[in-house]
């Protein structure tokens, strides 16, 4: 069912919000679920339908999975029941597609539809069809669909990735585990939730090296055991709410996060004069008399500055004084959401797909908008937080996918924001 966040803003925020569980790394914890008998207990997921969906998908494999807390799961796959990834949910969830390599070093064939998730550009699968193919396994495409079979088991092979990719190196490392032989990923993404991931994996008996710098050496073993996997802090939200403080010139602190992950961040902010304490799992932002300088940025693959940061960033220089550029090269579609913003009042000019100015400070408008993504999602609800007035932020269940009960969390905080559920007519 539909729904849309009502919020009426201009209203003073502060007080203390704290960060989930990393969705990016939940996902693939899930997935790495698949690659033992043995049973595998998670902690700390976040409470998402990104999260429910993947768990539904695991179900649907065949896994018996059990809620043992709150936020904490219990998985169990004796036997992998079934071969293809449910399409319908599967599409919903990109991250799906690291189930591939569980599936194939477990049964030796896997059929997956193109993989879907946000709309923020072309997001090819290459990568993963040319590794899986130079680790012996076969593959067809046909129908947008595709199907993969490694019935004499995969094997090591050397895997150089022409463009960073953080799924792909996921991918590929869930792949080799358990594939037979050495496994050498050059290109390799760093990102936090890799590193984490490979610690877990290798608890469970796996032989990683390497993890965090970009060239990861998995030398496979014939099985893995069971384990306990603690969901690491969401770096993105973390960073999300930072900034939210920043904007609103709040004392707000921003609690159960690493703010080691986010060192790109902090430098941007530094630069655009914002004031804000760090300490060992928080972030306070610290009310200024200042004004926010404009400070032009660029995204990068860790440890740059994060993609899904750049529109809540871009969102934050429109309150800043100046122009700046922001590059967004990684994906071509993310900076088209700044249509959305310039209806809000925001001064922005669209250069190419990849760049746009930013003109500051603006004030913005309450509207009524459609919410294109996730991270565009809640960059808009930021906007209306800022925007005196009442806005209203259509599909909500968009921004639902990447932030636990957001309303109820904002709320805590002195945020005047609604859920409203819309009637479908027949």
């Amino acid at each position: 069912m539909p729904h849309q966040f009502i919020i009426n803003g201009g209203k003073d925020i502060g007080g203390e919000i704290e960060v989930r569980g990393a969705k990016n790394f939940a996902l693939k914890a899930l997935a790495a679920a698949l690659l033992t008998k043995e049973e595998v207990v998670i902690r700390g997921l976040p409470k998402i339908s990104d999260v429910s969906i993947m768990i539904s998908l695991l179900e649907k494999m065949g896994s018996k999975v059990t809620r043992t807390g709150e936020r904490d799961i219990a998985i169990k796959t004796k036997e992998i029941k079934a071969m293809e990834l449910d399409r319908k949910h599967s599409r919903r969830v990109r991250a799906s597609i690291v189930m591939m390599g569980p599936l194939l070093s477990r049964k030796g064939e896997v059929v997956v539809p193109h993989p879907g998730g946000d709309l923020i550009g072309k997001r090819p699968i290459n990568f993963f069809i040319d590794a899986f193919r130079k680790m012996g396994a076969k593959v067809k495409k046909s129908d947008s669909q595709y199907r993969v079979t490694a019935k004499n088991g995969l094997k090591g092979a050397l895997i150089f990735f022409p463009k960073v990719s953080v799924t792909g190196t996921e991918t590929v490392i869930l792949a080799a585990v358990l594939a037979r032989g050495t496994t050498l990923i050059k290109n390799a993404a760093m990102e936090p939730e890799i590193v984490h991931l490979c610690n877990y994996l290798g608890q469970m008996g796996a032989r990683i090296s390497g993890a965090g710098t970009t060239t990861i050496e998995i030398q496979g073993v014939g099985e893995l055991k069971g384990g306990i996997m603690e969901v690491m802090p969401d770096r993105i939200e973390a960073g999300t709410f930072v900034m939210m403080g920043v904007m609103n010139n709040a004392d707000l602190t921003v609690k159960k996060c690493n703010p080691g992950h986010l060192e790109a961040l902090w430098e941007q902010l530094e630069r655009a004069g914002a004031k804000f304490e760090i300490g060992g799992n928080w972030v306070r932002t610290i009310p200024t008399k200042g004004r926010l300088r404009s400070v032009s940025v660029q995204t990068h693959e860790y440890p740059g500055f994060a993609t899904d940061l750049q529109p809540i960033y871009t969102l934050l220089m429109t309150q800043a004084s100046g122009i700046c550029v922001v590059h967004e090269p990684i994906f071509e579609g993310r900076l088209f959401f700044t249509d959305l913003l310039s209806r809000m009042g925001a001064s922005i000019i669209m250069c190419d797909p990849h760049r746009v100015t930013v003109k500051g400070p603006t004030n913005l408008i309450a509207k009524q908008i459609e919410s294109p993504d996730i991270r565009a999602g809640i960059a808009l609800i930021l906007a209306a937080i800022k925007a005196r007035g009442e806005s209203v932020i259509n599909n909500a269940e968009i921004i639902d996918r990447g932030y636990e009960k957001i309303e109820e969390r904002l709320r805590k905080i002195g945020v005047d924001i609604k859920r409203r559920k819309l009637k479908i007519s027949s």
